[in-house]
């Protein structure tokens, strides 16, 4: 049997990692098993969904690299479906009309709550044979008694006593058909074989299992993988960090670290940490998943986005960087002066984001470096004036003006003086960057170039008077 898998999202916000997460998995259950992985929109609620949420949505699983098989299904194109299943099932006898109000079901329900019981639908129109009528809704008429079992992927065995379920509306008095419903036709229709979602949905899967059967449809396999936490062990929200996916696309992650590390939230394969696209592929399989909550840990993203970050070609960093110091007002950088600071900065940066910040100096106009007081103070002084200048008058002739020739020729410069390198290598380090700390100082002022070095050094000079 070829494995198909799907992702269901609702249009209704942004795709968040939870959701993301599901993606993943479900995207490599089926590639690891060379299945299919297909996308259903469930944009039943028309007053909440929208084309760009589902833009949106579709834009975050491209930027992850999570390709679906055919063209998405939309669940607000299929109500004919919905309703031609809900209609066999009333003249099958598996489901009934009710015309119980919302108010009569709340006081059921109380009345359960008041003596112990479990809070649901009685079943008063179970057996009324009513039809079709002002207000009324289409119920489920579900086993009585007995248990609903199933084998599920992550948690195992699981039994849930029929008596626990209440006749579920399939129906609502607009005619709309209800999620659980819609969701049972849509997966048989598209074939799904195995659905993974989070265990927040547990409840559903005994209801929607007990609607297969009396469809006459083949049930998936499920699994369901406990929810994302933070460090705090409750649910995570957007106070640990639980942002959408292209809020971190947009904070400078790479999309390979963010795959990578929401994969590790809830599977294991080992001991290993770092996976490529293709080991996961090869690796992944569903005794793999973890039974307990998985923790949000941004310092663990962190680590893995740097990791990425320092393992990628600078040339592919480039243009992400060019995007972010565009954002900061620093257009018409070119590919290859963005390419030479993207390989300084690989071994210190977190993100892309703070590769920019970090970055900008490089490509402001000279007369627009903002020297750091304290930097001036303790480094620009009239010691180091003579040394500057003569410096200064170095760099404007020598050839080639290249990281090694350079540290070389002023190294001989120091030599000849009888003097350390921390003389001169701070004030050249303030006087180009307007700060303390930069990457390899003569790979800067490569990078720099000859003009810029110029320039600025002139500045310094002239700050010292």
């Amino acid at each position: 049997m070829s494995i198909v898998t799907r992702f269901a999202p609702s249009p209704t916000g942004h795709l968040h990692i939870g959701g993301a997460r599901t993606a993943i998995f479900s995207w490599l259950l089926a590639r690891s098993e060379g299945g299919r992985f297909l996308l259903r929109i469930e944009d039943t609620d028309r007053a909440r969904s929208s084309q760009e949420m589902t833009d949106a949505i579709l834009d975050s699983m491209r930027w992850l690299g999570l390709d679906w098989d055919g063209e998405p299904i939309f669940q607000s194109d299929r109500s004919e479906i919905y309703n031609a299943a809900i209609d066999r099932m009333l003249a099958e006898g598996t489901a009934y009309w009710c015309e119980c109000t919302p108010e009569e079901v709340e006081a059921m329900r109380e009345r359960a709550r008041a003596v112990g019981a479990k809070p649901k639908y009685d079943g008063r129109c179970r057996e009324r044979g009513l039809g079709p009528g002002e207000g009324r809704v289409v119920r489920f008429k579900g086993p009585l008694t007995g248990k609903t079992l199933y084998d599920d992927l992550v948690l195992g065995t699981v039994a849930v006593d029929n008596a626990e379920l209440d006749d579920m509306i399939l129906r609502r008095p607009d005619g709309s058909p209800t999620y659980n419903l819609a969701v049972v036709v849509d997966d048989n229709a598209m074939g799904v074989t195995h659905v993974l979602r989070g265990d927040d949905h547990v409840n559903n899967t005994p209801r929607q299992i007990l609607l297969y059967r009396a469809l006459g449809f083949a049930e998936p396999r499920f699994g369901h993988v406990p929810l994302i936490h933070g460090q705090d062990k409750k649910k995570l929200s957007k106070r640990h960090g639980a942002v959408s996916v292209m809020e971190y696309e947009r904070a400078g992650y790479l999309p390979e670290a963010l795959l990578n590390y929401l994969v590790r939230l809830g599977w294991a394969s080992g001991d290993q940490e770092i996976f490529s696209r293709e080991e996961l592929i090869a690796l992944f399989d569903t005794a793999g998943f973890s039974k307990s909550a998985a923790a949000f840990d941004q310092a663990k993203l962190d680590w893995l986005n740097s990791h990425y970050i320092q393992n990628s070609a600078p040339d592919r960093l480039a243009p992400h960087l060019g995007r972010f110091l565009a954002e900061r007002g620093r257009t018409g950088v070119s590919l290859d002066t963005l390419t030479a600071i993207a390989a300084l900065y690989q071994p210190r940066a977190k993100t892309l984001v703070e590769m920019a910040e970090q970055a900008e100096f490089f490509v402001m106009p000279d007369a627009e470096l903002e020297y750091d007081e304290k930097a001036v103070a303790k480094f620009l002084t009239p010691e180091v004036k003579e040394h500057l200048v003569a410096l200064r008058a170095l760099f404007a002739t020598f050839e080639p003006f290249e990281a090694r020739a350079l540290e070389a020729a002023v190294q001989a410069y120091l030599d000849e003086r009888e003097l350390k390198f921390k003389v001169v290598a701070q004030p050249i380090r303030v006087a180009v960057t307007g700060r303390t700390f930069s990457p390899g100082l003569f790979e800067t002022v490569e990078v720099l170039g000859r003009e810029s070095t110029l320039a600025r050094l002139d500045r310094a000079i002239a700050l010292i008077g």
